[in-house]
């Protein structure tokens, strides 16, 4: 049986409590049941995300692949159905998949991710990319983010109302407008939801691959807000930040094929968002102290350069 790793270990019981723990005591055995199932065996140590373990494994017939188990959340629900759809455009190819156990059989790429890459503007261009192969029609069933608007709408009110900030009124009141003008009104278009370098990742079918997308239909410039959000800390060596930050919004929008207004406007959404966020949760890097209060000052920085249009 593999071995989990501790800190994979660790983390869920953190996070999930009891039914962590009892998940935890069963995922060797499922996955021995899915390798036996699917004629696969071990062929590696095991890797692990935020939220599933990935094991290398290998048929003598049809070389490698990974198996990848996830803890069931309704956030992994719809992987499987993207990369599905995707077809292995973009994106690593599904070879197999178990509902029950979300658990996958996939295509096995390089460890190495786009994040480690040094130029700023190869990284954002790359996954600009990325998103307009991704952009395809999405198949009935997955979770449309127009669906969401109200609860956007009102979870910004809210903060604004309840937490004590320093955002200007006009940066909140913009992402309030990005809601009611673009959230309500997206097309069905299949987007990858949480695009960021550490989920594109080096592969020899093709020089890069999507890895971990939520599955969602919306905007396709939705994600240059995810891409940006994930980049922000990245910008802070930059001598003018307003010029690094609109720059990241022009090379996405431009690789992307999408509207670069589009793009900063879901961009500012993420930062206010991500504002509030820190004020009540923290963030993974940082749950309380001075880091988490100066994240959550660069987060207002980032909202009020983007609420500008360069």
């Amino acid at each position: 049986m593999i071995e989990i790793p501790e800190t994979f270990a660790r983390s869920t019981v953190e996070r999930e409590g009891e039914p962590g723990a009892a998940w935890l005591a069963e995922l060797p055995r499922i996955v021995d049941e899915l390798l036996g199932r699917w004629g696969y065996a071990p062929d590696g140590n095991v890797m692990h995300g935020g939220v599933g373990i990935i094991v290398p494994v290998r048929r003598r017939a049809e070389g490698t692949a990974v198996l990848k188990v996830s803890f069931p959340h309704p956030g992994n629900v719809h992987e499987p159905d993207a990369f599905a759809a995707w077809g292995g455009r973009g994106a690593v190819l599904l070879h197999e998949r178990d509902d029950e156990h979300f658990a996958m059989l996939l295509e096995r790429v390089q460890a190495s991710t786009l994040a480690e890459v040094e130029d700023g503007d190869e990284v954002v261009t790359v996954a600009g990319r990325i998103n307009r192969r991704l952009a395809i029609p999405a198949p009935p069933g997955l979770p449309r983010l127009r669906e969401q608007a109200d609860a956007w709408e009102e979870q910004l009110r809210k903060d604004a109302e309840e937490l004590t900030h320093t955002l200007p009124r006009y940066a909140v009141d913009a992402a309030v407008a990005t809601v009611r003008e673009l959230g309500r009104v997206q097309l069905d278009i299949l987007i990858h939801g949480d695009l960021h370098a550490k989920n594109i990742l080096r592969a020899d079918r093709e020089p890069w691959l999507a890895v971990d997308p939520k599955g969602y239909a919306g905007d396709p410039a939705y994600d240059g807000g995810t891409l940006l959000k994930s980049r922000a800390l990245t910008l802070l060596e930059a001598d003018d930040l307003r010029k690094a930050v609109h720059r990241t919004v022009d090379v996405f929008a431009e690789a992307a094929e999408v509207d670069r207004e589009r793009a900063r406007r879901w961009a500012q959404f993420h930062a206010v968002q991500a504002a509030f966020w820190g004020r009540r949760h923290g963030f993974r890097i940082a749950r309380s102290g001075a880091r988490l209060d100066w994240l959550i000052e660069f987060a207002d920085r980032l909202a009020e350069l983007l609420t500008e249009r360069s």
